[in-house]
């Protein structure tokens, strides 16, 4: 195969994932964006797009999230709900704004979680939150995966409240529908909009209330505009239409007092030493295949800027302080070559042996004394197993790495580019282990171990289950087990079912990861506190 034609498979995979993504930015579709429109109103999208600062880009989060899952829901594009962050008068904020023409803006399970997580960003970044208001409130068909439990719709509420005693502003625009429990979110944020005509907000709706009560009563008597900033004072400001609000929104943010930042280590950045699109060119379409990380890192920070720590011990993985757009940081990478210990022991791409673990955990900690953030590039397939490593203890260095990624207080942002199996998810920062940002390419894997391997041991338990019960397999038979067992595998591994779920906040393009970390960083540095670092007891 020549090199131009080897270098068109990401090309073309980032295409398909963008056809998908432009997809999914349509919500309920075309119809009814249309029937939206004749009410008078913006889209989400469209209100995000017109409450953002000209000329600047909205960094969308969890655009994945419910991704073919609710399909006898019919499905719930993006979770209902757009979230990301975006300059609004020059200050870095988080929006979330729901989606009316998914459902009606209602609460699916994944909705809640996509909430939580932005509020949770908000929070651990000191973002300025805004709500933009239009949702049915529950799905009621769901409600008992969405109601009752801590991390449900209730969480939501709570948080409102922890975020104001933080501190951090949080202004809501009632834009459309809010009912029953999600009538407090608004009202517990710092100031509330509400549009004439189109907003309303009510514990109960008009039928509600003629059904418990027996009153008659309009919707539009009951929570509307008027209503409420007129007779009960429950909202702050009635605005005429959604481009008044948006526009009082940006005036309200423009005059937030001052905020204190971290001030991480930044200066004039510098370009990379080669190209982002260079990334197509380095990264392999067969995921087993070897390369060098360090052509990776040559596109993504500044050139001349990375200095590695501990050079030629622990090679399978990379720990390195390198500038990126500027800022200073601290890179723990997967070495994806095969290398050979000055011992003559030759060691895999991609696995993390006892010396790398071991200095990987000395250099979190020393990121932690300098108080530089901490970037994670995984394509890691796990540690290593066998009788030589279990003795040179192997579970005792990867138990140190992990105290040290679990305890580690500065920001850490992860990127998975390739693999992200069993421990080394863990021990590289995978979800669980609270990173302020977790981004994948579309080439990621996210799995306890690899399909291949996975696939082999799942179909010999199912053939060993149906020779007990005395059953014959023939070849056949096993094939099909085989086949069967991959394909599922294969599809709960896709990248695309990660992001469903939100076990990583972004597909995002290879060329576009010096871009996203930056953001990361730029939200990461409007929180000052960054707590005591402490590691507890280390297995030595």
């Amino acid at each position: 195969m020549s090199t131009n034609q080897s270098n068109h498979w990401l090309h073309d995979l980032v295409q398909d994932f963008q056809r998908q993504e432009n997809e999914i930015k349509l919500g309920g579709g075309a119809s009814k964006i249309e029937r939206h429109h004749a009410k008078g109103k913006l889209t989400a999208r469209e209100r995000v797009e017109r409450l953002i600062d000209k000329d600047t880009e909205f960094f969308e989060l969890g655009l994945w999230a419910g991704y073919e899952m609710y399909e006898e829901e019919n499905g719930c594009p993006a979770g209902g709900v757009i979230t990301g962050t975006g300059m609004i008068a020059g200050r870095k904020c988080m929006i979330v704004a729901n989606d009316a023409t998914v459902k009606a803006g209602a609460w699916f399970p994944i909705t809640a979680k996509k909430n939580l997580r932005a509020q949770e960003i908000a929070i651990e970044n000191h973002l300025p939150l805004i709500y933009l208001v239009d949702s049915a409130g529950v799905y009621l068909p769901m409600q008992d995966e969405i109601f009752p439990d801590k991390e449900h719709f209730g969480r939501i509420f709570r948080n409102n409240a922890v975020i104001s005693a933080k501190g951090i502003p949080q202004i809501a625009a009632i834009m459309g529908s809010c009912v029953a429990g999600g009538a407090y979110l608004p009202i517990m944020s710092d100031e509330a909009l509400i549009v004439d005509g189109t907003g309303s907000v009510f514990l109960a709706g008009s039928y509600l209330v003629k059904a418990a009560i027996g009153e008659d009563v309009d919707n539009e008597t009951l929570g509307g505009a008027t209503t409420h900033t007129e007779i009960s004072g429950v909202t702050d400001y009635k605005m005429k239409d959604d481009e008044e609000c948006l526009d009082t929104i940006r005036d309200l943010v423009d005059k937030l007092g001052p905020f204190e930042r971290a001030n991480f280590n930044r200066i004039d950045p510098k370009e990379p030493k080669k190209d982002v699109t260079e990334i197509a060119k380095i990264f392999p379409e067969l995921r087993t295949s070897p390369y060098d990380m360090f052509e990776i890192l040559d596109c993504i920070v500044d050139e001349g800027s990375l200095t590695e720590y501990k050079k030629g011990y622990g090679q399978s993985l990379i720990t390195a302080y390198a500038r990126i757009d500027g800022w200073s940081v601290g890179i723990v990478a997967n070495q994806r070559t095969v290398t050979k210990t000055k011992n003559g022991e030759m060691q895999i791409g991609g696995v993390i042996y006892s010396d790398s673990a071991d200095k990987a955990a000395r250099f979190i900690m020393n990121c932690n004394q300098k108080k530089i953030p901490l970037i994670f590039l995984q394509d890691v397939s796990g540690f290593m197993i066998g009788k030589r490593s279990e003795h040179g203890g192997i579970i005792k260095d990867g138990a140190k790495m992990v105290n040290a990624v679990s305890n580690s207080t500065v920001p850490k942002i992860t990127v998975v580019v390739g693999n992200s199996y069993g421990a080394g998810n863990y021990a590289m920062c995978g979800r669980a282990y609270d990173p302020r940002f977790m981004f994948a390419w579309p080439t990621a894997n996210i799995a306890v171990m690899s399909g291949a391997s996975a696939s082999k041991t799942l179909a010999q338990i199912r053939l060993s289950a149906l020779k007990k019960k005395g059953e014959v397999v023939d070849e056949e038979k096993q094939a099909e087990i085989t086949r069967e067992i991959t394909e599922r595998y294969t599809r709960q591994t896709d990248v695309r079912y990660a992001a469903a779920r939100l076990w990583v906040d972004a597909i995002i393009k290879p060329e576009d990861t010096r871009k996203q970390i930056s953001n990361a960083l730029e939200c990461a540095d409007h929180n000052p506190v960054i707590e005591e670092f402490k590691t507890g007891v280390l297995q030595v």
